[in-house]
Formats: structure tokens, C-alpha cells, sequence
């Protein structure tokens, strides 16, 4: 039986390696304080999402999905930062990937909230 694909699941995965790429080539150039933070906050969001697929109760899963969205933001102000200095890298696809996980994980939350 085939099942129904999560796309959120999937949407952080495929960003994570995005974000693995992006970070290494942050490494090659010698900008190993800002690599090191997105790295960590671009994949904690795939970390955290998956975690919440096997939550103790809705609310365990809420606040799972809370520092996942948490997560977002960081890397959203990494990647500001990265488009703003003049000597660093910036990939706009990252920046569109993470604006759509955002909004999925805003939904997820919006409807999680309301079904309590």
C-alpha cells in the first residue's frame, strides 16, 4: 500500500541538502562562523519535523513544530545576512525554499491550534 507522501517531510529533507551544499561552499571560502549556524539551523528544521511525526501527544507535537518554526526564522536571517555582506555567497533558491517550508509550518501550526 502506497503511502501518502508528506510533503513537509520531503520539503526539509531536499532543503537540508540545499543547505549542506550552500554551508560547504560558505567552508571553502573561510566563512566557517556563519556556515556553522546555518548548517545547524537549516537542517534542525528537517530534524525537528521529522521528531514531531512521532509525538507523545498534540501538544509534544506543537512544540516540536514550534522550534521547527523557530528554526525558520534563524535561517531566514542567516541567509539576510549572507544577501547583505558584500563578500558573501547568496543563493535565491534557498531563500524561496525556506519561505515555503515557513508558510507550511505556519499552516501546520494554524490548524494544529484549531483542532485542540
Amino acid at each position: 500500500m502506497d503511502k501518502k507522501e508528506n510533503v513537509i517531510l520531503t520539503k526539509t529533507i531536499a532543503f537540508s541538502l540545499l543547505i549542506i551544499e550552500f554551508c560547504e561552499s560558505l567552508e571553502k571560502q573561510r566563512k566557517f562562523v556563519i556556515a556553522n549556524q546555518l548548517l545547524k539551523s537549516g537542517t534542525s528544521i528537517g530534524a525537528n519535523i521529522h521528531e514531531a511525526q512521532n509525538a507523545e501527544s498534540r501538544a509534544d507535537f506543537i512544540h516540536k513544530v514550534k522550534i521547527a518554526a523557530k528554526e525558520v526564522e534563524e535561517v531566514k536571517y542567516w541567509l539576510i545576512l549572507c544577501k547583505e555582506a558584500k563578500s558573501y555567497p547568496f543563493d535565491e533558491n534557498l531563500e524561496h525554499h525556506i519561505k515555503e517550508i515557513g508558510l507550511i509550518i505556519y499552516k501546520i501550526l494554524s490548524s494544529s491550534k484549531k483542532s485542540m
